[in-house]
């Protein structure tokens, strides 16, 4: 199952393993218990602490269970974790077998304070980039917590489970039954979920933190730059980001930042998180900033609150906060929202597989998602409200080289249409004709920009019509002290590298503003 490469990586990793425990696979006839079992025989084969019976009669077959001797840990793969999930299979091996996971101690205490009965079923595809951050937080919780039960699911495999549960995007999770979630999370997210009296703890703690030289609100490229950039001219640092990496994390292939060759977004993320806390700098994750509130004096402190009540306070901040995916906004997304309505065809691609989706969108996205679907999915229909696809040439060919797509152009999506539960269809206006179309379909994925996470800002700075944050070529906005960096400024041309110059630049800038400010305005 696993190549001499992979064997002797994961050889070199099952090294750190120091409690016993054993592995029990419930199989059948299958070809996937088949694959299942030759990729268990290889694991024991490399660890004398690991130990395999075939023996289990869990109802999903095929699966496997992890059992450290002497626990009552219950963490179970009905999965073959290849592909995006091999990290994540790892990283349980070890953690079963009493390997430190690199996580907070706050954290496992938080874990291990959660009270209660918590079966969680989680959904995820081997091709998906976002799945591995749950599977990896549920992995992490059923280690740590005997009352937290977690089955980790590949939709492809189960997919009688995905259609008859409807689910339409991955991650999907469910607890004790009921749904329970969509797209990543992360543990502290899950953590808090559960426990309803976090947030306020939270609160309180964040208010308690002393004034910042150089706060980040923001954790994508521009964010971590700013971060560096700052932290390494000796001063207090601090970046609060709702989701570090930022819409990195969802990219699949990163091929044009100088100096890399080529890797993933959720790799990158985890570099830009490396390179920030190496230099100290107090990260404050899951935090979203609600308001803005500029220092009452030259030279006085900017307070940023923050949505679940904390609040942070800062001789400069730089604003990083980047952009989401734009909506259609037409009747039935929200409705049909992972319910046939997607934004990364990467991740959920592979649930329709066989059925028909269209894209929304003629830019290099929306046909970069349409070429990739088609290897997936019986038909791809590519909606384009322009006279003419925006995306690059060689593209634009690849898309018209493939059999199984079909698109239309100068068409404007009126409603996505469903059954109630799922999405079943999209109307479009022929803008030439005037005349309405309808196509009958099981999936929707939505390609058209971004916009930017500027709306708890307006008042406050200058913002353009598109909602972006006016700045100067140092980064500093129409609030003074105050900086912005990244995709939700002005700044032309969206991309990651310039993003992290941009970021870059702003912490300069602010750092300026502050040795050019009173004498005390710099700490210590």
């Amino acid at each position: 199952m696993l190549d001499d490469n992979l064997k002797a990586q994961l050889k070199s990793y099952l090294e750190r393993v120091t409690k016993p425990f054993e592995i029990t696979a419930s199989l059948d006839d299958s070809k996937g218990a088949v694959e299942m079992r030759g990729l268990l025989e290889d694991i024991i084969a490399l660890s004398d602490k690991i130990t395999l019976k075939t023996d289990g009669t869990d109802a999903r077959k095929p699966s496997f269970s992890l059992n450290r001797i002497g626990s009552d840990m219950s963490l179970r793969f009905a999965a073959i974790p290849m592909g995006h999930e091999f990290t994540s299979l790892v990283l349980a091996l070890l953690w079963t077998g009493g390997h430190p996971p690199k996580v907070e101690p706050g954290v496992i205490e938080s874990i291990q304070a959660l009270d209660g009965d918590f079966n969680f079923e989680v959904y995820m595809s081997l091709s998906c980039h976002n799945c591995p951050d749950v599977v990896q937080a549920l992995t992490l919780m059923s280690v740590f917590n005997p009352k937290i039960k977690t089955v980790i699911i590949d939709g492809a495999l189960y997919q009688d489970e995905v259609n008859a549960r409807e689910i339409m995007a991955v991650p999907s999770i469910y607890l004790n039954g009921s749904h329970f979630g969509s797209g990543r999370m992360t543990v502290e997210e899950i953590v808090t979920k559960l426990d309803t009296g976090a947030g306020d703890k939270d609160a309180a703690r964040l208010s308690a933190k002393e004034a910042f030289d150089v706060l980040v609100v923001g954790g994508g490229p521009a964010g971590a730059a700013a971060a560096v950039y700052a932290a390494r001219k000796g001063i207090r640092t601090g970046i609060a980001a709702e989701r570090f990496g930022g819409q990195v994390n969802d990219t699949m292939a990163i091929e044009n930042f100088i100096s890399v060759l080529e890797t993933d977004g959720p790799k990158f993320a985890m570099g830009l998180d490396a390179h920030v806390k190496a230099y100290g700098v107090d990260v404050m994750n899951l935090q979203r900033g609600d308001k803005l509130i500029p220092a009452a004096t030259p030279g006085g402190l900017v307070e940023v609150q923050l949505a679940n009540g904390g609040s942070l306070k800062s001789k400069t901040v730089i604003v990083t906060t980047g952009a989401r995916w734009r909506n259609v906004n037409v009747p039935g997304e929200q409705e049909y929202k992972n319910k046939g309505v997607a934004y990364c065809p990467h991740c959920d691609g592979p649930l329709f597989k066989g059925k028909r989706v269209a894209v929304i969108g003629g830019g290099n996205s929306g046909v970069e998602a349409a070429i990739d679907l088609a290897g997936l999915v019986a038909h791809v229909t590519l909606i384009e409200f322009g006279d003419t696809l925006r995306a690059d040439a060689v593209l634009v060919k690849k898309l018209h080289s493939l059999p199984n797509v079909t698109v239309h152009v100068s068409a404007q999506t009126t409603e996505l249409t469903g059954d109630g539960n799922k999405l079943n269809g999209l109307t479009y206006t022929d803008r030439t004709s005037g005349q309405s179309q309808h196509i009958e379909l099981e999936g929707c994925f939505v390609q058209i920009g971004l916009v930017p996470n500027t709306e708890w800002l307006k008042g406050t700075l200058e913002l353009s019509k598109h909602g972006e944050i006016i700045v100067d070529n140092r980064g500093q906005t129409s609030v003074p002290g105050v900086f912005a960096a990244g995709d939700a400024t002005t700044v032309p041309f969206k991309q990651i590298i310039i993003a992290a110059g941009d970021g870059a630049k702003a912490a300069l800038g602010a750092f300026d503003h502050l040795i050019r400010s009173a004498p005390a305005a710099v700490a210590a």
